[in-house]
């Protein structure tokens, strides 16, 4: 993709389907030539015209609204020409292909090479040119394709922040401060014969202290952007007919999964995505855990298995009204000590009891509920975000991605290194520059201004076409 960030680029840039609004953008170098031609008169900027859209034998394709952005002043940085019509595939195909052609026919009137390459724009593009043209940086440029894909209000609003810079802001403080300590080092390293300390005559030790605990704050609230991003997959484990179907059905609000008195009736995964206080929490329920010589059964169980390995918190289900039953008793024991080996330390297991509508007995730890009458479902809600290290009192929250969540974690290690060389001074300067500048990199690569070409296209072939 980058290698072609010069051509011209056109594409249909809502949703495909059928509409009441539908748009044709195109964006490029010098389009006057193309406008006049397309449209058979010039447009004044950032003013809205209607007009007729014409094939090439002037007959009209449609009516609507044509837009012009003169460069720098657009979302890519270049001449950006918006076609709003109705929101028909068809008609939306043939003002495209319109386009193309009429680019060509430029060039066979003036000779101007740059717009016969005009090109259908890959996924993400346009979003890609407003970051190579400085307009926004890689931090806001992911925050447009998570806003598109929020599922949450919370997730919305999040991502708007990110947008509007907030969280880019907070990295560029960081970088500035970082910045700054390294220009103290770097004095001190070039001017050794000096009798003047810089690092001690500025405090680098306390700039030092302050950067770290600015970063592990923002680490923290990129942490919970990331929950809103991302959410938290749940999966639902047990023994047959503990309730696990239930307590899915209870949680969603809906009859999702199959319920009856029969053991082995869920056979594969059902999934449903609810949210908590506005995170996505992704819950899977699963077969039942136990030896079974059912062939269909056996693939379920050994996918509830896998499930249980790949998830982000497990909810062992356990039957109240079994409690006296020692095989019972014995299996759900022998199914812990499974979950335990599959299950990495810091992914936690919350035991869940079912069934209190049925019986009075206790436990001594665990969560007790009744998937059929609904107590005990908001501790349990509780107990999950609580489980993903979610603060319900975090407000201001912006979007973050796992790779910002890696770089933040990349700039605190490299900090935690720089106060050990700090505190050994004239012994280990060269290492504390070195490891001030690994850290500047790392805060580098979340908003791209140190950032791979091939990182950039596998971040904006994501991106829906269009955008």
């Amino acid at each position: 993709m980058l290698a072609r960030r010069h051509d011209p680029i056109a594409a249909i840039a809502t949703a495909p389907g059928r509409g009441s609004v539908g748009i044709v953008r195109i964006s490029g170098k010098a389009l006057g030539p193309f406008v006049l031609h397309l449209l058979r008169r010039t447009l004044v900027p950032r003013e809205a015209t209607y007009l007729p859209f014409c094939d090439a034998q002037g007959v009209p394709i449609d009516h609507g609204l044509a837009l012009f952005f003169h460069a720098p002043h657009s979302f890519t940085g270049e001449d950006v020409l918006e076609l709003q019509a109705h929101g028909g595939p068809v008609v939306l195909q043939l003002l495209l292909a319109r386009c193309l052609a009429a680019a060509a026919e430029v060039k066979a009137a003036t000779g101007t090479p740059y717009l016969s390459g005009l090109r259908i724009a890959q996924a993400g593009e346009f979003s890609e040119r407003a970051f190579l043209n400085g307009k926004i940086d890689l931090a806001q440029a992911e925050a447009i394709a998570d806003l598109i894909d929020a599922t949450t209000e919370a997730a919305a609003r999040s991502a708007t922040q990110s947008l509007s810079g907030v969280f880019s802001r907070e990295i560029h403080l960081l970088r500035d401060a970082l910045i700054q300590l390294r220009m103290l080092v770097e004095a001190t390293l070039d001017f050794p014969e000096e009798e003047i300390d810089f690092l001690q005559k500025a405090d680098a030790q306390g700039q030092l202290n302050c950067l770290n605990a600015a970063l592990v704050t923002v680490l923290r609230r990129a942490s919970q952007g990331a929950l809103l991003r991302e959410g938290i997959k749940v999966v639902i484990a047990g023994q047959p007919n503990a309730g696990k179907s239930s307590l899915l059905n209870a949680l969603a609000g809906a009859e999702l999964a199959i319920v009856t008195p029969v053991p082995g009736t869920t056979r594969d995964k059902v999934q449903q995505t609810i949210q908590i206080e506005g995170v996505p929490v992704h819950v899977i329920d699963t077969a039942g855990l136990r030896e079974s010589d059912d062939a269909v059964e056996k693939i379920g169980i050994e996918r509830a298995w896998e499930a249980i390995g790949e998830a982000d918190a497990v909810l062992f289900l356990h039957d109240l009204t079994r409690l006296s039953v020692t095989e019972y008793v014995s299996t759900d024991a022998d199914i812990a000590r499974v979950i335990a080996e599959k299950v990495p330390r810091m992914v936690p297991v919350i035991d869940v009891w079912n069934k209190a509508d049925v019986t009075g007995a206790s436990v001594d730890d665990g969560l007790v509920l009744s998937a059929k009458t609904g107590h005990g479902l908001d501790a349990l809600r509780h107990a999950l975000l609580q489980a993903a290290g979610w603060q319900a009192s975090s407000g201001g929250l912006f979007i973050a991605r796992a790779r910002h969540i890696e770089a933040l974690k990349k700039a605190e290690a490299h900090l935690l290194l720089a106060q050990a060389h700090l505190a050994a001074r004239a012994q280990s300067l060269d290492l504390l520059a070195e490891e001030l500048r690994l850290g500047q990199n790392a805060l580098n690569e979340i908003t791209g201004e140190f950032t791979a070409d091939d990182l950039l296209g596998v971040i904006f072939s994501r991106f829906c076409i269009g955008k």
